[in-house]
């Protein structure tokens, strides 16, 4: 199953430190060596400041050979940092933690930033110091410190870049310390200073931010593509994470950033969106409302499969393809037994393995029900791959859930299910095939009329021309 792995493909676009739990989970499914996995974390926690695990890492690669020297230096030398950058902030902590000043801090930056300075000399200089020192706590591992200090950095600051990539540190923090419902909002809020900025992201390194500098849509995309990926933390761990997921993968602009940039995305949003089958089945008076976007989410994923089939694909695209585009039941049986390893063996959608059978194999049977007025429970058993057994109960409990039951009835002595539905009255028949049809007439007769004006419009000025030669 190596080649459905898509590891080495998002890994790129995380933090290292947001890097270090899907190598985990590499180790613990054994699905690569785990010496050539060991050796990728040893070369991610170089890179920081977590000396100790980096040493433990080295030692299982290489146990006979001595520690380097460097870990040493480096050690020492993030010791006296700390304490610097410690004092350092400490000095604006307890300025802004004195109660006078947290009651005369107002929402204008600009102003506690000049009150801050004429009353205790506090510049925006020293200010930064709350972003170093958060900074220097996360590349050690203290993530909890360093959203602390991030966020307070981030209420004074008017610094935009610094304040974007504090965002960034704020986001990775709360993901690393499972504070989903905090992590939800940090999304938010960076989701929308993505969209509503033009300015150059701090994610980007000088030079491509030189480069791209006049590009600004170029670099939005490439922010927005690093968010899709660090949001998978956030949608498959919070409680409605899919449905959030289908609302924001689902609009023209982030589905604009999948298909350009990132199709594989579409793993996760196709899977979201099987998994939120149950939401989208809810009826509009529902007390939980349901968008239309969610409750039409199986329709939308189909027609992106389709569009993007020639980029990215896998048996949990094909699934759909095969069960929505070429009715083939027999091949999304097959796709399906590939998916359920697929999805097991995934960083983020596994603990959804059985969520995800479950509900693929009602999309299976609400599809071939829809077909067929008679139904041998044996055949659509083996179509769900289940044994004969459990595909009955399996099938007896799905009627009764869902809206099934008032048009399916099961008769044991046959073995099979009789689906019952009343024919159409001709009358709605006609109602529906021409509902939209003044609302198209209107948009053609509009079409037609502005396409004569033009066209009158560049005769007129055709026959002026001569006019205002001779002038």
């Amino acid at each position: 199953m190596t080649d459905y792995d898509l590891s080495k493909t998002i890994i790129p676009y995380l933090d290292r430190h947001l890097s270090f739990p899907l190598l985990a989970h590499l180790v613990e499914i054994n699905l690569f060596p785990v010496k050539e996995v060991t050796a990728a974390q040893y070369e991610l926690a170089r890179g920081t400041n977590m000396f100790d695990y980096a040493v433990n890492l080295f030692e299982q690669l290489h146990p006979e050979e001595d520690i380097p020297a460097e870990f040493d230096e480096k050690r020492k030398n993030a010791v006296s940092t700390h304490e610097r950058l410690q004092q350092e902030a400490q000095a604006v902590l307890d300025v802004i933690e004195n109660p006078d000043v947290a009651q005369a801090l107002r929402q204008d930056k600009n102003q506690n930033l000049q009150y801050l300075k004429d009353n205790y000399n506090l510049t925006l200089e020293q200010i930064t110091a709350l972003y170093n020192f958060g900074q220097f706590q996360y590349s050690y591992g203290n993530y909890s410190g360093a959203a602390d200090y991030l966020y307070h950095f981030r209420v004074l600051s008017t610094d935009n870049d610094l304040n974007t990539s504090a965002h960034w540190g704020k986001l990775a923090s709360d993901i690393l310390t499972g504070r989903w419902d905090v992590a939800l909002e940090e999304l938010n809020t960076l989701r929308e200073s993505i969209d509503s900025r033009s300015s150059t992201s701090a994610l980007l390194s000088s030079a491509s931010s030189a480069a791209s500098a006049s590009e600004p849509a170029l670099v939005q995309l490439h922010s927005r593509t690093w968010l899709v990926h660090w949001s998978l933390f956030v949608y498959f761990n919070h409680p409605q994470g899919r449905t959030l997921l289908l609302e924001t993968f689902l609009s023209p602009t982030y589905l604009n950033t999948i298909q350009t940039s990132c199709p594989w995305i579409l793993r996760y949003l196709t899977t979201a969106a099987i998994l939120s089958r149950k939401a989208s089945a809810l009826p509009a008076s529902s007390s939980t409302p349901v968008s239309s976007r969610v409750r039409n989410a199986i329709r939308e994923v189909v027609k992106v499969i389709q569009t993007e089939e020639y980029q990215y694909q896998d048996p949990v695209t094909a699934f759909l393809k095969e069960l929505y585009v070429e009715f083939n039941f027999e091949a999304a049986q097959r796709e399906l037994a590939i998916a359920e390893k697929v999805v097991a063996d995934d960083f983020f959608l596994g603990e959804f393995r059985d969520e995800f059978l479950d509900n693929a194999r009602y999309l299976i049977s609400e599809a071939y029900c829809r077909i067929h007025q008679k139904i041998d429970i044996a055949d659509l058993s083996k179509r769900l791959n289940l044994s004969h057994d459990e595909g009955e109960k399996w099938i007896v409990n799905l009627i009764r859930e869902t809206r099934m039951g008032a048009e399916a009835k099961i008769d044991l002595e046959k073995n099979v299910i009789e689906i019952n539905r009343p024919a159409l009255p001709v009358y709605q028949t006609i109602i529906e095939k021409t509902r939209g049809l003044a609302l198209r007439t209107q948009a053609l007769g509009t079409a037609a009329g502005r396409s004569g004006q033009q066209n009158n419009g560049v005769s007129k000025s055709d026959s002026l021309s001569p006019t205002v030669a001779v002038k």
